[in-house]
């Protein structure tokens, strides 16, 4: 599973990418990037479809489980997801945030199963960081 994960992403600001305190890992939003390149833009409903929108979703995701895991140093590490956010960047009027979030989940199963399970909140905004479409912020539960 960890050869699926991406190089864990460097801050793009003056904050860390993850913070590990009392056996719980709060992971910074990460973006669709790749190899430190914002991979996607553009605006759910208009410049982006939800389709594309949800793609971008598990590259985040995936971005964040990969700073998780360089943060604490093993994917075994990871005893559960627990609490996911998924922002998106949606015209007026776009209401299917929840299938833009499914992308984020469904990457933390596939890397994860059962552990990826999270609770989670699909919400949409004006604008993200760069033109970004979707951020995804992701709390974990470490194993001592």
């Amino acid at each position: 599973m960890t050869s699926d994960l991406p190089t864990a992403p460097q801050a793009q600001g003056r904050y860390v990418p993850v913070v590990v305190y009392g056996g719980l890992a709060y992971v910074a939003g990460m973006t669709p990037r790749v190899n430190g390149v914002l991979a996607v833009r553009g605006l759910v409903g208009t410049e982006l479809t939800a389709e594309a929108a949800f793609d971008a979703a598990g590259i985040a995701a995936r971005n964040a489980v990969a700073a998780v895991v360089a943060a604490v140093g093993s994917f075994d590490a990871i005893a559960r997801c627990l609490r996911m956010t998924v922002y998106i960047a949606s015209s007026p009027g776009f209401t299917d945030h929840a299938a833009v979030a499914d992308g984020a989940s469904q990457a933390l199963h596939e890397l994860l199963g059962d552990r990826g399970q999270v609770a989670r909140s699909a919400v949409g905004v004006a604008s993200l960081p760069s033109g970004a479409p979707v951020e995804v912020e992701l709390t974990v539960a470490i194993h001592s």
